[in-house]
């Protein structure tokens, strides 16, 4: 070290942190995911509205851009903006304030454009320079008392300026004009509504506080979207409103025409929200063009500025019915997924039809409360003013005499003062008080001022001191904006007549699905088998092909739709009833035939589509031990082809996957009888092409062999089963939380007499076991039969093998009390 570079002082060795890289890249990784949550994507329940919408309303206020002033360039509006308050590009803010102009986008547009603003095809606007903008009449009710300290403000980017944190919102806008946006971790998806109905259920719930949702829904019938089209059925609606996530099927608006000339005609007038005609105007051709749909003979767009029409020309002999169910399955319906999530106190959270009304009331008394308060403390000064110079008039003669024996101004002031005990406030206006103001007639209009001032002052604080008449004031103020702005209904509700389909004609059952290590798959009643007694061999299951054996085994319902995960991380989506149902002796079919699986591509584990919601994560663990949480969401959609599910490291595999709601422990189990249960939470949510993290430290050649999501641990067991047919339960409270990527306790012993263990279930008293082995035997025991015990034993013989047989894998059939979700359990290779 150079001689003239100083040693570093105990001083400056105080003033470093020691900080561990993966925690200081979490929390910045957390406080960045709550900037783009609180300052970008999420709309405030308040006002309905993200920053950079409020930002544009307020600019075009301090500028005098009101709907009674004339169009302003939108780069001056983008620009104010931008250079004021919203220190961003300037192309986002202008796409923000493109959609607060669009029609077709907003149920009430918010900005009066001038110029082209895009189109229902997907045109783009045209640029800022081109266009010109104004604030709509009904965005000024938004803005409506923001003078009067009815909202906070804060300092702008560069303390320069002050801007709201909310806007006053005169009425409910997150529910009337609706909002979209993805954040880190989260999105929201909120559906428009029609102004009058939701104004409606704001005053229900003012005159009755204990309103149910159902109650509200007497009143908001459901989405109101500006586009029209047609809403599907009221369930999913009713969902969203009592749980705030729903998915809305929204129908085309159509009509089939004859003709004359025997051929028929549909005709599209409505569309599906946020749908590009455009581009389903080409997909509808693309699709005649390569035999998808047939019996269309001509398809033309003649759509104009007074709306959308759409003519699908059929041939002479075609089936209108049946290509009206083609275009409906595949273009004319769209589901709108409904996420009610906004910002509550700067925190997310999903809500009800209830909780946005109740938050906007109270706001919305916030802001009365605040307003008249405001206006209190002017209308007592004004009648302090008043009441000093009714008092000058009223010894006007002393008053003159007094101001012309003084020899100044404040010598005025002070002998007024001393004479009649005026305040500084009264005395200034009583010296600056002009002679004729002295007549009898400006003497009237003072005090027919102060009795209206006095009067005003005794309401407002009626309303400060009676919630009883703050309330009444803000349901009079909403009822005034519905009879303003309120119109009718766009979209309507048609019932869910959906035509026969194959899962229609097949009866919903229970069944055992078998699936073997070259992929031959099938499923039989679970009827079929009876509970047998511990230790027994059950009966056959399968007739194994020469050098095949059973790989997994699983509980299904018919009607279910399965995502089936391979080995190499790819996951497929079926239909339980695509499975041939055969008998118990039969091999089973090629799943090739079901799935698009590559060479050496095994299935390993299941899940049923209908045992997770969208909030809720798939959980999986590899061979090796890696653990990683991908929301449920991202598999919504997958190819027939497959999707990827998780990126595996070079001779790893996917092992075992759960559905977990954010509050389970995942206990990881190996083949060796080692085990670890930790939160969910340290294995942080990932996307679909990503790894995970360690969640167990494995020892030697040991490997995983499945995994359990722990929910009750009071009311569960965790059943251990090996390959050599043993098993045990052992309470799960005996499986202390721990880290993840530690090695874990010991849960059973192996060895010779049991071999490795197989599989590993969460399981209750009244439930029951399907297990097979790889031969292809197979049986049914209660669960309560094996033995309760504790850790680090060897367990009981649950059933009972032949020769070189080992048992394969493990399911639990639901007790009689209620489904239980299925999970799969698959033999370590």
């Amino acid at each position: 070290m150079s001689s003239d570079v100083p040693e570093p002082t105990d001083v400056d060795a105080a003033r470093i942190d020691t900080a561990r890289i993966e925690d200081e890249m979490e929390q910045s990784y957390i406080d960045y995911a709550m900037s783009v949550i609180a300052g970008r994507a999420l709309p405030d329940v308040r006002d309905g509205l993200k920053p950079v919408h409020r930002r544009i309303l307020y600019a075009m206020h301090e500028e005098g851009v009101t709907s009674g002033s004339s169009h302003r360039k939108s780069s001056s509006i983008v620009g104010e903006t931008m250079g004021n308050f919203h220190p961003h590009g300037d192309s986002p803010i202008y796409d923000a304030m493109v959609r607060m102009a669009q029609d077709f986008s907003m149920r009430y547009p918010l900005v009066d454009g001038q110029g082209n603003f895009g189109s229902v095809d997907g045109d783009p606007p045209a640029a800022m320079r081109y266009t010109e903008a104004r604030m709509a009449p009904i965005a000024e009710e938004l803005l409506a008392d923001i003078d009067m300290d009815t909202v906070d403000f804060s300092a702008n980017y560069d303390d320069r300026l002050q801007e709201p944190d909310v806007l006053p919102a005169a009425f409910p806008n997150l529910l009337v004009n609706g909002s979209s946006g993805i954040a880190v971790g989260m999105s929201t998806n909120i559906p428009p509504h029609n102004l009058g109905e939701i104004i409606d259920a704001t005053v229900e719930l003012i005159e009755n506080p204990d309103a149910t949702v159902e109650d509200l829904m007497d009143h908001v019938k459901g989405p109101d979207f500006p586009t029209g089209a047609n809403i599907v059925g009221h369930n999913a609606v009713h969902a969203a409103y009592k749980t705030g996530r729903g998915r809305i099927r929204v129908r085309a608006e159509y009509e089939v025409e004859e003709r004359e000339n025997g051929s028929d005609r549909i005709i599209i007038t409505e569309l599906p929200y946020q749908t590009n005609k455009a581009r389903m105007v080409e997909k509808i051709a693309d699709a005649v063009n390569d035999g998808s749909i047939e019996g269309i003979r001509d398809l033309r767009d003649e759509s104009d500025r007074d709306g959308i029409r759409i003519v699908v020309e059929l041939k002479q002999n075609a089936m209108a019915e049946v290509v009206k169910n083609q275009l409906l399955e595949s273009f004319l319906e769209k589901t709108f997924g409904v996420i009610n999530l906004a910002l509550v106190d700067g925190q997310p959270q999903v809500l009800t039809l209830k909780e946005t009304l109740r938050h906007y009331l109270d706001h919305r008394k916030e802001v009365v409360r605040r307003r008249s308060q405001y206006e209190l403390n002017e209308k007592e000064d004004r009648a302090h003013i008043l009441e000093g110079r009714l008092t000058a008039l009223e010894h006007a003669d002393d008053v003159v005499d007094i101001i012309q024996d003084a020899e100044d101004r404040d010598d005025a002031k002070a002998a007024l003062q001393e004479a009649y005990d005026f305040s500084d406030d009264q005395v200034d206006h009583i010296v600056r008080m002009q002679l004729g103001s002295l007549t009898s007639m400006e003497a009237a209009e003072i005090e027919d001022e102060y009795e209206e001032v006095q009067a005003r002052i005794e309401r407002l604080e009626t309303i400060l001191g009676d919630e009883d008449e703050l309330l009444a004031v803000i349901e009079e103020e909403l009822l005034a904006i519905k009879d303003e702005y309120d119109d009718d209904r766009r979209t309507s509700f048609i019932e869910d007549t959906d035509e026969v389909t194959r899962e229609d004609l097949i009866a919903e059952e229970d069944v055992v699905v078998v699936v073997t290590e070259q992929d031959y798959v099938k499923r039989m009643p679970v009827s079929q088998f009876d509970a047998q007694n511990r230790g027994g061999k059950g009966i056959i299951g399968g007739d194994i092909k020469e050098g095949d054996r059973v790989s997994k085994v699983f509980r299904a319902n018919t009607h279910d739709y399965l995502l089936c995960f391979t080995n190499q991380g790819q996951v497929y989506r079926l239909k339980t009833y695509e499975i041939p149902e055969m008998s118990r002796t039969a091999r089973g079919k090629s799943a090739i035939n079901l799935l698009d699986l590559d060479d050496g591509e095994e299935i390993t584990a299941v899940v049923n589509t209908d045992d997770f919601e969208d909030e809720e994560c798939l959980s999986m663990v590899t061979r090796d031990g890696y653990v990683k949480r991908t929301a449920a969401s991202e598999f919504d959609n997958i190819l027939s082809t497959g999707i990827i599910a998780a990126k595996l490291e070079d001779g790893d595999e996917l092992v075992d996957v759960k559905v977990t709601n954010g509050s389970t422990d995942l206990l990881v189990a190996t083949r060796d009888g080692m085990s670890i249960r930790f939160d969910e939470d340290e294995a942080r949510e990932m996307g679909r092409n990503a790894r995970g993290v360690r969640g167990i430290d494995l020892e030697g050649d040991d490997t995983v062999a499945g995994m359990v999501a722990v929910e009750d641990e009071t009311e569960q067991d965790l059943l251990t089963v090996t390959e050599n047919g043993y098993g045990k339960r052992t309470p799960l409270t005996e499986y202390r939380k721990q880290s993840r990527n530690g090695k874990g306790l010991v849960d059973i012993k192996t060895g010779d007499r049991n071999g490795g263990v197989t599989s590993v279930k969460a399981v209750g008293p009244t439930d029951h076991l399907i297990i097979m082995s790889e031969g292809g035997q197979i049986m049914r025991i209660r669960a309560a039969d094996i033995s309760g015990v504790g850790r680090n034993t060897m367990g009981v013989k649950v059933m009972e093998l032949e020769g070189d047989d080992g048992v394969a894998t493990v399911d639990v059939v639901p007790d009689a009390n209620g489904d239980r979700p299925t999970e799969t359990v698959e033999r370590e290779k």
